[in-house]
C-alpha cells in the first residue's frame, strides 16, 4: 500500500503489510515492524476501506488477490483465499490478514477457513517435487503430526529449525548421562534397581524422603536398567522430537513436565510405600497424546502405515508397562524396600489424554483462548493441590507403614 495505512475499528492506524511474513503486530494496535521492503498490495487503503473501519468485503479482497497475489508465497495465497470464501459475514478483518502475514492465526481466523464453502485448490505438500533434504524431512514431520493440509503446508513455509528441539534432546542426553555414570557407580546396567545403593542417589523419589519437593521431578534421570531406559528413550525420541518441531519446546515441555508431575504425585497417593524412578510419566504423556490426536483425526493423517504404527507404539508401551507391573511385584530386591511403582505410567497416561491433546490439537492457536485447556489446566491444578495436602496429612492419618529410608 502506498504511503498509506488501514485503519482498525477503534481507529488506531497500522504500517503497511509487506510480502515477508516475519511481521511483529500485538493485540493493542501496536505499530507493525516490517522486515523487507517489497510491497504486497500497493493500492490506496480508501479505495477498499472507505469508512477506515477496519474491515474489507470479501469481494474486493479477492480482486486484490487476483491482482498482486502472484507477490506472496503460493500457500499463504491459498489460505487468504480460504479465508475470503469462508467468511460468512461477507467482510475481512484487517487485522486477521496482519495476523496471517505474522503467522499469528486466531481462532476466528481458523473458524472462517474451516468453514469455507470450498477446498483449496493447488497440489498437495505431498506432491511438491525438488525439495532438499531437510524440506522432505520438515515435510514428513508434517504428515506424521499435523491432520489439515493448511496446517501442514503452514509449518512447511513457516519451520525455520531456529530454535531446534533442543528440549527432548537434552532430556534424553541428560538420562543417558545419569544412568551410564550409576552404571559404572553400581557395576551393573541391567536391573540397576537390584542394587543395595541404587536408591541412596539424590535423584529417585522415596517416599520417605517426599519432603525433598525436587525428587518429584528428578526421578526421571534414574531408571531401573538398560531395558526401561531404552524403551523410554525410543518412545521419548520416535514421538517427542517430531512433535516439538511442529509444537514447539514450551508446548511440549509443558505435557511433559505436567505428565512427571503427575506420575509421582499419583504414586505418593495410590501406591504410598513405593519409590518412583524412570521417565515413564512424561514420555507415556507425549505418546497417549499423539495417539489419541490421531485416532480422533484418523481420515485428516495422512502418514503412512499408520494403523500398523498405532499398533506397534500400544506394543511397546504394553511391554514397558507390564515389565513395571512385573517388577512392582517381583520379590524385592532387598528386603523390606519395595520396588518402584507403575503409576506414573497411567498418571502420565491420564494427563496426555486430557491436557496433552488439547495442547496439540490446537497448533498455532493460541491456548490461553481454548476453553477447554483451562477446564483441564485447573483439574490438573486441583489435583496437584490435593496431592499435596495428601503428603503432608495422610501418611501421618493413615498410619502407613513405611519402608526406611535408602
Amino acid at each position: 500500500m502506498e504511503n498509506s495505512s488501514p485503519r482498525m475499528a477503534g481507529g488506531t492506524r497500522e504500517a503497511p503489510v509487506n510480502s515477508s511474513p516475519a511481521v511483529a503486530s500485538n493485540a493493542e494496535g501496536e505499530e507493525i515492524e516490517v522486515l523487507e521492503s517489497t510491497e504486497v498490495f500497493p493500492v490506496a487503503p480508501e479505495e477498499y476501506d472507505p469508512e477506515n473501519s477496519g474491515f474489507i468485503s470479501t469481494e474486493r479482497f479477492r480482486d486484490l488477490l487476483a491482482t498482486h497475489g502472484s507477490e506472496l508465497d503460493p500457500h499463504k495465497l491459498e489460505v487468504l483465499l480460504a479465508l475470503a470464501d469462508g467468511n460468512a459475514d461477507g467482510k475481512i478483518c484487517y487485522q486477521d490478514f496482519v495476523n496471517l502475514m505474522s503467522n499469528k492465526r486466531s481462532n476466528s481466523f481458523r473458524r472462517a477457513i474451516l468453514q469455507g464453502s470450498r477446498q483449496l485448490k493447488g497440489c498437495n505438500l505431498r506432491d511438491e517435487v525438488g525439495l532438499g533434504l531437510s524440506q522432505r524431512l520438515v515435510r514428513h514431520i508434517a504428515y506424521e503430526t499435523l491432520p489439515r493440509e493448511v496446517d501442514r503446508k503452514w509449518y512447511f513455509d513457516s519451520y525455520t529449525c531456529c530454535p531446534p528441539p533442543w528440549l527432548i534432546l537434552a532430556i534424553t542426553i541428560a538420562e543417558v548421562a545419569v544412568f551410564m555414570y550409576y552404571g559404572f557407580q553400581l557395576d551393573r546396567l541391567v536391573l540397576q534397581v537390584s542394587s543395595p545403593s541404587f536408591l541412596k542417589s539424590p535423584l529417585p523419589y522415596h517416599p520417605q524422603l517426599r519432603a525433598q519437593a525436587w525428587r518429584y521431578l528428578s526421578y526421571i534421570f534414574m531408571h531401573t536398567g538398560i531395558e526401561h531406559l531404552s524403551l523410554n528413550m525410543a518412545m521419548q525420541l520416535l514421538v517427542g522430537v517430531p512433535l516439538e518441531m511442529v509444537h514447539g519446546a514450551l508446548r511440549i515441555g509443558l505435557v511433559y513436565v505436567c505428565g512427571v508431575l503427575a506420575g509421582s504425585l499419583a504414586v505418593s497417593v495410590t501406591d504410598m510405600t513405593a519409590p518412583v524412578v524412570g521417565s515413564s510419566g512424561g514420555v507415556y504423556a507425549l505418546v497417549s497424546a499423539h495417539l489419541a490426536n490421531v485416532v480422533m483425526n484418523w481420515s485428516g493423517m495422512k502418514c503412512q502405515f499408520k494403523l500398523f504404527r498405532m499398533a506397534m507404539a500400544l506394543v511397546c508401551m504394553s511391554v514397558e508397562f507390564g515389565r513395571a507391573v512385573w517388577l512392582r511385584f517381583y520379590p524385592p530386591a532387598f528386603p523390606p524396600c519395595p520396588n518402584p511403582s507403575f503409576v506414573a505410567h497411567l498418571g502420565g497416561v491420564v494427563v496426555g489424554l486430557t491436557l496433552g491433546v488439547v495442547v496439540l490439537q490446537n497448533y498455532e492457536q493460541r491456548l490461553q483462548e481454548q476453553s477447554l485447556f483451562w477446564i483441564f489446566f485447573c483439574v490438573y491444578t486441583l489435583f496437584v493441590l490435593c496431592a499435596v495436602f495428601w503428603n503432608i496429612f495422610a501418611y501421618s492419618l493413615l498410619d502407613v507403614r513405611l519402608p526406611p529410608p535408602p
